[in-house]
């Protein structure tokens, strides 16, 4: 019974690796490895939980301010019959898939910008548009952005798009100086993607899609702190490391468990 378990826990890794990235990865025992600072955050996406209400995507869509419908209107599962990526009209999709171990329940699993340690994003814009920072953020600047989308090219996770008409805004009140638009004027056409909610995090809060979940499928938390619930399930539960030998190193974590 535990070989069979140890087959269909890496059948249901490869339908979570290939669903979000269309092509497998690895599993691991994910260490918090390559950390640049004590206080640098992830999420753990806990696919045995994930319900797939979508309340992630609303949630997002509001705290970006973004256009939006009720939240009644994501009850709607029509959208899981074709494969959405994060686009201009959401930084952040679900998608359902089969899973191969019980037909009834399918997997479902929720698709982002992964704030990488090592991001190539960073490293592919050619005018230092992109910045790391201290809890974890990748984020960018839309004055300097200039629609040359070679990080989008750079992305091995297509966790980013085009924008062509005006970028996003959030709705939380915000330091112009910190905020991951940089300095206005806003500038048309211009790339996005999840920005893990850098406004809330630093005023203690946590990200939208975070928050927002009704059964607790998002973790959100401190990487190193060992009393924390995401760093216990990394060490001690497999964890899905998305292209872990590419070394970016990312900090989004699917957990799956037989």
């Amino acid at each position: 019974m535990e070989k069979q378990n140890r087959r269909d826990f890496f059948k249901t890794a490869a339908v979570i690796g290939t669903a979000l990235t269309g092509i497998p990865t690895k599993t691991a025992k994910a260490a918090a490895k390559n950390i640049l600072s004590e206080e640098r955050m992830g999420v753990l996406v806990d696919t045995t939980v994930c319900i797939g209400c979508r309340n992630c995507e609303w949630a997002c869509k509001n705290a970006h301010g973004m256009p939006n419908q009720s939240i009644e209107n994501y009850d709607d599962r029509s959208v899981f019959k074709q494969m959405r990526r994060p686009d201009v009209k959401a930084l952040t999709v679900v998608n359902e898939y089969k899973n191969p171990q019980n037909s009834e329940t399918p997997i479902d699993v929720k698709v982002q910008c992964m704030h990488c340690d090592h991001p190539a994003c960073v490293s592919a814009c050619i005018v230092g548009a992109f910045s790391k920072h201290e809890n974890g953020s990748v984020t960018w600047d839309t004055k300097k952005c200039i629609g040359c989308r070679y990080c989008m090219a750079a992305c091995p996770y297509g966790a980013r798009h085009f924008n062509w008409e005006e970028p996003t805004i959030p709705n939380e009140e915000f330091n112009p100086n910190t905020h991951y638009l940089g300095n206005r004027p806003r500038t048309k056409g211009v790339v996005e993607k999840c920005t893990f909610c850098i406004q809330r995090s630093r005023a203690g809060r946590y990200p939208a899609c975070v928050e927002v979940c009704p059964v607790g499928a998002r973790k959100f938390g401190n990487l190193l702190d060992k009393d924390s619930e995401i760093r216990y399930i990394i060490e001690h539960k497999r964890v899905l490391v998305l292209k872990e030998e590419l070394n970016t190193v990312p900090r989004f974590f699917y957990f799956y468990a037989t």
